[in-house]
């Protein structure tokens, strides 16, 4: 392995601690502008993040800067990579380099008891930076779980995306495990709760809030009614 390969802020980035659910992303894909199509719309000082990004050693750009356009130069260019990341793992080489992380059970286990600790994959709820946390998407139940990591529950989704996880599955079928035999059954001295005392209890929530709603709609005309005779005595 070269100097300038391990001096380069990819790599740097990608060995901080709690930062290995992201991959290494090839020299290759983020060199190629028409791999960054768009992400200049959602990244403040684009170009110097991109320069940061790719730069092996400090370039002379940065000295022209204070230090708090430093600070946000720095921050431009994690949620850059972020993006760019969330592009590449869906590629075939991106892919494969996610696919053995998640073999080894990286990402973390889903929770539920019924899934036997099944290793979970990244996702994203949204595409768009600032919309959400990095989720945990189980294979086996197919739902989404907050990381148990708390610096995992740090990343933004859209560093991972929606797509990831589940193309990932598509390609590789194979690793798509079955659905629980398990259900956990609420029960009480053995017996079943009936689904009619769930029922009861969401009908009685929802006449509550319809109760609730109807009066602030009755005050609201209320005071409305007020105020409006109020102004017609004060014109008089």
């Amino acid at each position: 392995m070269s100097d300038e390969e391990e001096q380069s802020w990819v790599r740097w980035f990608v060995s901080q601690k709690d930062h290995e659910v992201f991959c290494k992303v090839s020299e290759w894909y983020y060199e190629d502008n028409f791999n960054l199509t768009g992400l200049s719309n959602f990244i403040p000082y684009y170009s110097l993040a991109l320069i940061m990004i790719r730069s092996k050693e400090y370039n002379e750009e940065f000295d022209k800067l204070s230090k708090e356009q430093l600070k946000i130069v720095d921050r431009a260019s994690r949620v850059l990579f972020g993006l760019i990341h969330a592009r590449f793992i869906i590629t075939p080489a991106g892919t494969q380099l996610m696919l053995k992380k998640y073999e080894k059970g990286v990402f973390g286990t889903c929770p539920r008891v019924y899934c036997e600790f099944q290793p979970c994959l990244p996702v994203g709820l949204s595409d768009v930076p600032g919309q959400s946390s990095m989720k945990l998407f189980c294979p086996r139940c197919e739902k989404v779980y907050q990381p148990i990591n708390p610096r995992h529950a740090q990343f933004d989704g859209a560093y991972f995306g929606t797509t990831f996880a589940h193309n990932l599955l598509n390609t590789s079928k194979d690793l798509k495990p079955l659905h629980p035999t398990h259900r956990y059954v609420p029960r009480i001295y053995g017996f079943r709760i009936s689904q009619k005392i769930s029922r009861y209890c969401k009908n009685n929530e929802e006449k509550k809030k319809k109760n609730k709603n109807k009066k602030e709609t009755e005050k609201n005309i209320e005071k409305n009614q007020k105020s409006s005779n109020i102004e017609i005595i004060e014109k008089k």
